[in-house]
């Protein structure tokens, strides 16, 4: 029965025994995201709870309205990041002497982040999730990662920073050096080098648990509150209620842009980490199928007083090495933290600081990924390039702003792959079939009396200037004898009106000599753009043929597919 209902795909086909394996994939889950939803909402100021409730909703969510079976939602540090710069945004836009809400405007956030979800579904735009190229999301994270890191100076010290982008806060902190409380320094140190050591010798207890757990016996036995170290302090014991944040007292632009940004990178990068998982289980993404599913689990939170969520790394990865088979896993983790929120708190509310400093530290540090970046500099030195402008962006200008430097380094990025559309002359080699191109293989010789020249992209307004200086070279350097220059456009996909003009230019260039301008495999579009545009009655409808082949033969003779050209009398 489960298995008819669209909405459950990620319970299709349920049966009992799979409970052996969701049950324990489940706990570890809810085990390993517990210390991440607790300290991820510090990025953003916000209360602890706020990431216990996303963790509890979001998975449900999902569970009902996404696509996968494996893939499990949370609290993540990049979408945390872009939250705190929409949030601080906003707030700044506020009178000073309104009271702030925060908790209310990440709802509304997360709101915004579901309902652009649901919009770029029913727009079918889940290509947006390829938009931001890969160089440019490890580039934007890594980023993100040193704006989170120095975002825990505060908590490790104890000391109040102020300031704000990457070098600011610490020179506030060299100046407010004599005010760092050295318990609190000292605590985050140790618990910071037990997460890595844990890390280095793979111990089987995760080490955001080991951290928590053993963080909160030390505040217990040594009061660390007494001490002067910070600590988490109450968290409610129960669910919030279900309400809908005050959006008629927001500035409702920049809840709508801070949406945007927030759906962006979040989408994206999670449709890169859906992509990752399904290439090692076999299982396909769909990124249109998962808008919706992603759609639901942000607007859960929305709805249940928390902030938006992406797909998570971390616990997606749990979920997958201890065996689950199903979105049941998210839904026992979600019971599993129910059952903490409500026997637990007063064990949380003695959670040093400090501790969730180190976690969140930790997990900063594991966004920068040098293996990547390595890779890429040794694929593509240009695509490194915009990696580092990715970076520099999330730094510099703030992670809100970094976004919008790395949506424009993606489109200087695709501009600067399509402005210089490869191209070139092709000619035959003897013995062998087809066309090839002179500059490649110097063993190839052109067709005798003509010129074949392929262009491999579309001809449009930013790059049409480009084409047409290439063709009138060619054009001016062809041998006295040419009779026709054939133009190959079966790659390219579309032409608009300024890449017409372009190419009536070089139909006069080729008129003026004498020679025939013939064009083979337009699709539709393109020549009806050429039709409308007026030069297909300059070249002469004639001179437009289904192939190179066919070109040829019309035009100078019956060409053999080896190179023979035979006169046609």
């Amino acid at each position: 029965m489960i298995g008819s209902l669209p909405m459950l795909r990620g319970l299709a086909g349920f049966n009992r025994d799979w409970l052996r394996s969701d049950i324990p994939a489940g706990l570890s889950i809810a085990a390993v995201g517990l210390p991440s939803a607790i300290a991820y909402p510090a990025i953003a100021g916000l209360p602890p709870e706020t990431g216990i409730y996303a963790s509890i909703v979001a998975p449900i969510a999902y569970a009902i309205f996404g696509p996968s079976r494996l893939l499990v939602v949370g609290p993540d540090a990049a979408t945390m990041t872009v939250l705190a710069a929409a949030m601080g945004a906003i707030i700044a836009a506020e009178p000073t002497t309104a009271g702030i809400d925060r908790v209310a405007i990440a709802s509304a956030l997360a709101l915004g982040v579901g309902v652009f979800c649901i919009a770029a579904k029913l727009l079918r735009l889940g290509v947006l999730a390829s938009f931001l190229s890969r160089p440019i999301l490890v580039g934007f994270f890594a980023g993100v990662s040193l704006s989170i890191l120095v975002g825990q100076i505060g908590r490790f010290t104890g000391v109040k920073i102020s300031s704000d982008g990457l070098i600011p806060p610490l020179v506030e902190m060299l100046a407010k050096s004599s005010l760092i409380h050295w318990p609190s320094l000292i605590l985050g140190l140790i618990m910071f080098a037990l997460l890595w050591i844990v890390r280095a010798f793979r111990f089987r207890v995760p080490g955001p648990v080991l951290v928590v757990v053993l963080s909160v016996v030390l505040s217990a036995i040594f009061d660390f509150q007494g001490r002067g170290i910070a600590v988490v302090g109450d968290i409610p014991s129960g669910m919030p209620s279900l309400s809908l944040p005050a959006l008629h007292q927001m500035p409702l632009d920049k809840i709508v842009l801070g949406s945007a940004a927030i759906f962006l990178v979040s989408f994206g990068a999670g449709i890169v980490a859906a992509r990752s998982f399904g290439s090692r289980t076999g299982e396909e993404v769909d990124a249109n199928q998962e808008l919706i599913g992603l759609g639901a689990a942000n607007i859960a939170p929305g709805l249940f007083g928390s902030f938006p969520v992406s797909v998570s790394d971390s616990r997606t990865a749990i979920n997958l090495s201890t065996g689950g088979v199903s979105q049941v896993a998210g839904l026992v983790s979600a019971a599993t933290l129910i059952a903490a929120l409500v026997f637990l708190h007063s064990a949380l509310r003695i959670l040093p600081i400090p501790a969730l400093a180190a976690i969140l530290a930790t997990a900063a540090i594991s966004l920068i990924d040098i293996h990547e970046l390595k890779k890429i500099w040794r694929i593509s030195r240009m695509e490194f390039i915009f990696a580092l402008i990715a970076m520099w962006g999330a730094i510099s200008f703030g992670v809100l702003n970094g976004v919008i430097v790395a949506v424009a380094a993606t489109l200087v990025y695709l501009l600067r792959q399509t402005m210089f559309p490869r191209d070139g002359l092709l000619g035959r080699i003897e013995g062998r079939h087809g066309f090839f191109d002179l500059a490649r293989f110097p063993e190839a010789r052109p067709v005798e009396g003509a010129a074949v020249f392929a262009i491999q992209g579309s001809i449009l307004f930013y790059n049409a200037d480009y084409v047409r200086l290439r063709l009138a070279s060619v054009a001016k350097e062809l041998p006295a004898e040419t009779r026709c220059l054939v133009l190959d456009a079966s790659a390219v996909t579309h032409i608009d009106s300024t890449g017409a003009a372009a190419l009536d230019a070089v139909a006069e260039i080729l008129a003026k000599r004498n020679i025939v301008f013939a064009m083979t495999d337009l699709s539709e579009e393109s020549r009806g753009i050429l039709e409308r545009a007026g030069v297909v009655e300059a070249i002469g409808v004639h001179n437009l043929f289904n192939g190179r082949e066919e070109a040829l033969r019309a035009l100078i003779g019956n060409v053999g597919e080896t190179g023979s050209t035979a006169s046609a009398g």
